[in-house]
């Protein structure tokens, strides 16, 4: 049951690592972003293949996951700068599911289907099970822990404040002399880098990785993780993800207690009952649990005869 316990804790460090660079992209740029999934493979693969067949120190790995993610997003950025809204998340979607078939089919690089096993454990040979386990929750709180600084004191500084304009009205940002695209391109690399992040640590920790774990499915339950905590909240994105990872897993509970229902009829029980609960939050809190400060200025001020820096 220990054990158990640690694993959730350590579901709900990754949920709140990809949840809070989320909250840069959409809670505070505003750019829907459905390829969440997508990003979370890049850091997963990239740093499986480099210390499975490379041989490369697992630190390494993950910062090479955490960067090549995060490059990736700044592409995805410039290729769908004209796009907003709806368009965009479809696009986003489209690439989510585009890394999925591409890892399923390139089998000389990623083993398609049968997935990458044996991904390298950091001092997995030094510790028994319970040890690595409590060893990694705490790993992972403390990545979650500099990430969620680094993001709350962004949340307070100019450049949040710029994305919040951008956010809220595009076009006065731009008037007001803000270049919209390098910020976009910005605020989709960094939370791009914490989903990179985030899959990275879920392969060294599962020390195994399959297409088929990167589905749609997954980029949902973090963005109900975000909008149940609080979207444009820091603290909004970690509390959500505990909410959203302690439903998913104590449902497991309730299903068996019900006689007669098959395994099929009881995963799809679940998933009524996960979405029951989320929708009896949001009824009422309808933005989230820990709403966005209301004390985050947005207005931009900037005139042609200014040269210091708007004060967005």
């Amino acid at each position: 049951m220990e054990n158990y316990l640690v694993a959730m804790g350590v579901s709900a460090g990754i949920f709140a690592l990809m949840a809070l660079g989320l909250n840069v992209i959409w809670g505070m740029a505003g750019l829907i972003n459905l390829g969440l999934v997508g990003f979370f493979a890049v850091g997963a693969y990239v740093s499986a293949l480099l210390t499975l067949k490379l041989h490369l120190p697992i630190a390494i790995g993950i910062l090479a996951g955490t960067g090549l993610a995060a490059l990736v997003g700044a592409i995805v950025a410039l290729v769908t700068v004209r796009l907003k809204g709806d368009y965009l998340a479809i696009v986003t979607l489209g690439f989510a599911e585009t890394v999925r078939i591409v890892a399923s089919n390139e089998i000389w690089l990623t083993n398609g289907t049968d997935g990458l096993s044996g991904i390298a454990r950091p001092f997995g040979a030094d510790f028994s099970p319970v040890q690595f386990n409590l060893f990694y929750l705490c790993l992972v709180a403390a990545m979650v822990t500099v990430l969620f600084v680094f993001i709350d004191r962004l949340s307070h500084s100019p450049f949040a404040r710029v994305l919040r304009a951008i956010r809220e009205d595009e076009q006065v940002a731009s008037v007001a002399g803000k270049h919209v695209l390098v910020f976009k391109i910005k605020a989709f690399a960094f939370g791009s880098a914490a989903l990179g992040l985030a899959g990275a640590l879920y392969g060294h920790y599962t020390s195994f990785i399959a297409p088929d774990i990167f589905v749609p499915l997954l980029t949902l339950y973090i963005k109900l993780a975000l909008l149940v905590g609080g979207v444009g909240n820091t603290w909004g994105a970690v509390v959500g993800a505990i909410v959203v990872v302690t439903f998913l897993e104590s449902t497991r509970f309730i299903t068996p207690l019900i006689p007669g229902l098959s395994a099929v009829q009881g995963a799809a029980l679940r998933e009524f009952l996960i979405s029951v609960s989320l929708i009896v939050i949001l009824r009422f809190r309808s933005q989230g649990i820990l709403p966005e400060s209301p004390s985050h200025p947005v207005v931009p001020a900037r005139t042609g005869a200014e040269t210091q820096p708007a004060q967005i």
